[in-house]
């Protein structure tokens, strides 16, 4: 199959398949076909990212194959993810087809992605360089992680966002905030703030089989540590996903208070990445797809 890219508007792919633009309608297809491959996304998790960028989807006489999804962040740069391929289907290049068309879609972006084992080698191919891990982290949090006593964690107020967003462009590079708005309206912030000054936020969420602990941005790893302790204190009995990047040091952590590490993807960028030097820094993300 070409690398080039196709051109806009529907696909005719043969045999019955077309690439389209992902809609509404497409919606339930997608939690089953994510289901297939047992990640377990929930509606409200397909509409939330949804709702946030834009989509490719393969249909194959109508029924839904193949997703993946792109999310702006300005007018530089994007991430992909929720790229799917019906697993009675792979290897047949549709994966490749969807890259494609994201690619055509964010021409000139820096963009951003999370790979599998599965995907590494077709984003090698498509001009997509390693750049660090990220370790899975989950588990049913049966004993209590207290919170730590030495750093005060205060739950976020409205007129914290704008430092929140500061904070979090400082560690990432470019600005996030149409994200960060969309997960206060479904998460719980906290703040560690110091003589009026946010130095680190944390957002917990409802999310797949229970909840997910990021994103966690701070200036150190004891500060991070101190969020995700107080949220997790917030959490026992329940299922949580924590995502956390290879230099946060913090994995051997997770696992000692009982989030084993299950898996691992290899991050990726395809462009020109923006320089910045800053203390802050990202610990667990949002999720793999967002980033």
């Amino acid at each position: 199959m070409s690398t080039s890219l196709p051109a806009a508007g529907p696909t005719v792919l043969g045999n019955g398949f077309s690439l389209l633009e992902f809609e509404d309608r497409h919606l339930t297809a997608a939690v089953e076909l994510s289901a297939a491959l047992e990640w377990p996304y929930r509606l409200e998790d397909w509409q939330f990212a949804f709702a946030l960028g834009k989509a490719a989807v393969i249909e194959d006489a109508g029924s839904v194959v193949a997703t993946a999804m792109w999310w702006p962040f300005g007018d530089v740069h994007a991430t992909f993810g929720m790229i799917i391929v019906s697993p009675a289907l792979q290897g047949r290049g549709f994966g490749q087809q969807l890259v494609l068309d994201l690619l055509r879609q964010t021409d000139g972006r820096t963009v951003f992605l999370n790979s599998t084992r599965e995907g590494y080698r077709l984003y090698g191919r498509l001009g997509f360089i390693p750049d660090g891990r990220i370790h899975q982290h989950q588990g049913v949090l049966n004993e209590v992680m207290p919170p730590a006593p030495e750093v005060k964690i205060d739950v976020a107020h409205q007129d914290d966002f704008e430092a929140i967003a500061s904070l979090d462009e400082r560690a990432i590079g470019f600005s996030r905030r149409e994200l960060l708005a969309a997960l206060s309206s479904v998460g719980r912030f906290t703040v560690v703030n110091r003589s009026g000054v946010v130095r680190g936020y944390a957002c917990s969420r409802r999310f797949g089989r229970g909840y997910v602990i990021g994103p966690v941005v701070a200036d150190g790893a004891a500060d991070a540590k101190a969020l995700i302790r107080d949220a997790a204190s917030r959490l026992t009995g329940e299922f949580v996903r924590v995502d956390v990047t290879e230099h946060s040091g913090l994995s051997t952590w997770l696992e000692i208070a009982g989030l084993i590490k299950v898996d691992q993807v290899v991050s990726m960028s395809r462009g020109q990445r923006s320089l910045h030097h800053s203390g802050e820094r990202v610990f667990p993300l949002a999720n793999q797809s967002l980033g």
